[in-house]
């Protein structure tokens, strides 16, 4: 964002060095003189000359000089620039034009922060916690059409809380977040068939798909998102002329957006064919090209035994959509075409698996055991779910509180391997959202790759959002960095050897030869075994700490010697649930970084 900065006083230049700190590229304008000033004669007439040159101007100083200035210059909300007014003393941060579109209340919160002032934002949506609707083709990369003359009406309607319907065809980040944080006065559907026969009921319309869809006279905002891929099939040599303006015309003619397609691909054949370059100019995409060998087993609606023998697939347009969409519906099926003679196509069109509205499998970290430590991704994901299956016996239960209503919570604590997939394949199968809650990181003794491995046999959608390790947690809560300069650099994450055999390359005593920061799991009730291998090669002076329940409401810790981890940990009667760090990083303050020598030089300090 191109940033113009105009101190109309001396006092206002030393606000203005604050912000160009944080935005270097930032140019200083000022009647005045000062460092990095460009001077200039006349600021109104200034502002005049160059309004336009800059997507943001900062004024520092009185209002009514940054009104006066610009109000002469105002023009319409999508194409004026940001404008935001700073007093004098640093104390405001006000928000004067182009609020969504030229991001001025973002940049607004923005230099309020850096300048410890008070954000000023008279946006109605900013202010009651409703969408900006248009801002969600910036915010989530989406195309936005709408049958009405411009974006005002709809957009009033919505922020005079008039009912409104959201139809949710596809899913992608942007939805998962329009199905959280949707008003009142917004009824969500998933299928055009139940909206249809209540549009009569509805002020507003909100359609997130690929495909259009006819509201009638009821006003309708249309986001396109980019989630279709164009599989594109060829005569050889194929002449251009004509052929992109009649695939997209098709398109558009079929019920789809052409902005929907963020994906054109071919079989390697046809990888040099002018048509594929002619329509990724004009689709501004990169082509994917695909060989015979990745296709082969690709399932298309339309198999062609004459193409088979001339490429080896069985349909070039819709087995290249297909693998490009990571083998999602097809959702047009091959069409063929000829607009001159000699000159045959085909295209398709695959939606993104991933977009689909079908069941999905989100397997959560849920932190060392303090509901606060969950990421905001892995809440989100439980508060709109509707399974949450959560390891019982490790998973505190105040973690899954935040459930929606309707939600099914279980533990499976109780139950084998075959009998949560089952679970969760129930709710799979009717194409709802199941959340898998394991405790701290699942990658980290989390026992998914069985669970994945089901999922990969049924070519289910599933997704991992990671958490925070106890071992995370035990650094926090012994106020100590695991790694200290020239001292230790590696952490060892690992467990004693109990009804899990160790690799024969991972035994504990030959893990602790490199006397590195040892973080060791699930072995509190092998601790005399743990002991005698890491005293092999830790003195038994090392500093070790065990770690009951970190960050629940019980969380014990208890610190030591080495040599008396085994008696700490049976004094204390500590079993389950317990991390046991060894190393001299616990509690070390010696020994420092080079990061913040005043030597050590780089990009942000030179």
């Amino acid at each position: 964002m191109t940033l113009a900065i105009l101190a109309v006083s001396p006092q206002g230049i030393q606000t203005a060095q604050t912000i160009r700190s944080a935005y270097p590229d930032a140019r200083l304008f000022s009647t005045h003189s000062g460092e990095g000033v460009e001077k200039i004669e006349h600021i109104q007439t200034f502002v005049a000359e160059q309004f336009s040159s800059f997507e943001g101007w900062i004024f520092i100083g009185a209002m009514g000089i940054c009104v006066r200035s610009i109000a002469p210059l105002i023009g319409h909300k999508y194409t004026d620039p940001a404008v935001l007014n700073i007093d004098s003393t640093g104390r405001f941060v006000v928000s004067v034009l182009s609020g969504h579109v030229g991001r001025a209340n973002e940049l607004t919160r923005d230099l309020a922060t850096l300048l410890g002032a008070e954000a000023v934002i008279s946006t109605q949506t900013d202010n009651t916690g409703l969408w900006a609707l248009d801002l969600f083709s910036r915010r989530y990369g989406w195309s936005t059409r709408t049958n009405a003359p411009n974006l005002n009406l709809p957009i009033a309607r919505y922020t005079n809380k008039e009912r409104t319907a959201l139809l949710l065809e596809v899913k992608d980040k942007g939805t998962f977040e329009l199905e959280r944080t949707k008003a009142d006065h917004v009824d969500l559907f998933y299928s055009r068939e139940g909206l249809t026969a209540r549009l009569a009921d509805y002020a507003l319309v909100l359609v997130v798909s690929p495909q259009r869809f006819d509201t009638g006279d009821t006003p309708c905002i249309q986001f396109i998102p980019k989630v279709l891929a164009l599989g594109l099939g060829c005569r050889y040599q194929c002449d251009p002329t004509d052929i992109v303006d009649h695939i997209l015309g098709e398109v558009s003619r079929l019920g789809f957006y052409p902005e929907a397609i963020g994906k054109l691909t071919t079989i390697d054949l046809k990888k040099d064919e002018p048509l594929l370059k002619e329509l990724a100019e004009r689709l501004q995409v990169s082509p994917l090209i695909y060989t015979a060998e990745e296709l082969k087993d690709v399932e298309v609606l339309s198999p062609s035994q004459k193409v088979f023998e001339v490429t080896g697939v069985w349909g070039v347009a819709e087995s290249t959509s297909r693998y490009a969409a990571s083998l999602g519906s097809i959702v047009l099926p091959k069409q063929k075409g000829m607009v001159h003679p000699g000159n045959d196509f085909t295209f398709a069109l695959a939606i993104e698996r991933g977009a689909e509205r079908r069941g999905h499998i989100e397997i959560i970290g849920a932190g060392p055991g303090d509901p606060d430590l969950i990421s905001i991704r892995g809440r989100a994901f439980l508060e709109v779910a509707d399974l949450i299956l959560y390891a019982g016996s490790l998973v505190p239960k105040a973690l899954t509180l935040c459930a929606k209503s309707g939600a099914t919570v279980r533990s499976s604590a109780d139950m084998n391997l075959e009998e949560q997939f089952k679970l969760m394949k129930e709710f799979y199968d009717k194409g709802l959202l199941v959340a898998r809650l394991h405790t701290g990181d699942p990658c980290i003794y989390g026992a998914i790759q069985e669970q994945m491995a089901f999922f990969d046999e049924y070519g289910m959608s599933y997704h991992i959002t990671p958490g925070i390790s106890s071992f995370q947690a035990a650094a926090a809560e012994l106020r100590s960095q695991f790694t200290i300069p020239e001292k230790t650099q590696t952490i060892i994450l690992t467990r004693g050897e109990g009804r899990t055999a160790m690799p024969e390359k991972e035994k504990l005593h030959l893990l602790a030869r490199s006397q590195s920061t040892m973080c060791i799991f699930l072995s509190a009730g092998i601790v005399d075994d743990v002991q005698k291998q890491l005293l092999e090669h830790y003195p038994p002076e090392t500093p070790v700490a065990a770690c009951y329940h970190l960050t629940w409401p019980d969380q014990r810790i208890y610190r030591g010697d080495l040599k008396d981890l085994a008696k700490i940990v049976k004094e204390h009667h500590l079993t389950l649930t317990t991390m046991i760090v060894v190393g001299e990083a616990i509690d070390n303050r010696k020994g420092l970084s080079r990061l913040y020598a005043d030597e050590f030089k780089h990009l942000f300090r030179h």
